[in-house]
């Protein structure tokens, strides 16, 4: 259950930033932004997957 929390607390922080860079107009904010949500939601698609297998 930690690791579901933790995906999503990326996916969330990703969001953020990305919404902070594009506000800012800062590039790189908004590309890291993207980066971590993005991992995030990776990380979370390969937890269902397992999950999915596990059965």
């Amino acid at each position: 259950m930690g690791r579901a929390i933790r995906n999503t607390a990326q996916t969330a922080k990703g969001r953020i930033k990305e919404a902070l860079g594009r506000t800012t107009q800062n590039r790189q904010t908004q590309r890291e932004g993207r980066t971590d949500r993005s991992m995030g939601s990776l990380k979370q698609a390969a937890a269902k997957a397992r999950k999915a297998f596990k059965r």
